[in-house]
């Protein structure tokens, strides 16, 4: 049997396509069995799980856990990032705009280079969603970025204590 160099062409490129269509299935993971850690970037009241993609590629999906009273200080992104609340309560503000208080199942789009901070009053499980690789900027309030250690040095970045019992 004799193929045309046309016909050839089309053979090869579906061949050569395979392992990229195979790569487009459904992906699961399970909350019960992520593997939450620390990132450097974040304060340490905050583990996160990387659920889909790779955060330095592209985009992707991170499950987080913040303990009460973690905040992610004033910062941005270069991408746009997703959020979704899945549990606790959580508070979303924009430098010189919007602040939201959220409630489980609610959604937050952050553009990106928007100046922003993240809290968590309660403990809460977060869903964040870069639509690029990841990065992270921290600003000071006025705006200036300062290092990752200088914005999270603050005790307002660490998890609440809890009041000593008395006996």
């Amino acid at each position: 049997m004799r193929f045309s160099r046309i016909g050839l062409l089309t053979f090869s490129l579906v061949l050569l396509s395979m392992p990229l269509l195979s790569q487009d299935q459904m992906s699961y993971s399970s909350s019960k069995t992520s593997k939450f850690g620390n990132l450097p970037v974040l304060p340490s009241c905050m583990t996160v799980a990387v659920q889909h993609g790779d955060t330095s590629k592209g985009p992707a999906v991170l499950a987080g856990k913040m303990k009460p009273g973690c905040k992610v200080p004033w910062h941005w992104h270069t991408a746009a990032e997703n959020l979704v609340l899945v549990s606790g309560s959580g508070k979303a503000e924009m430098k010189d705009g919007a602040s939201h208080v959220l409630s489980p199942g609610d959604f937050v789009y952050m553009p990106g280079k928007q100046t922003h901070q993240f809290t968590c009053p309660t403990a809460c499980t977060v869903y964040v969603m870069p639509e690029a690789a990841f990065d992270i900027h921290y600003v000071d309030k006025d705006g200036k970025e300062i290092p990752v250690e200088q914005a999270l040095k603050s005790s307002a970045n660490a998890p609440a204590k809890k009041a000593a019992a008395k006996p």
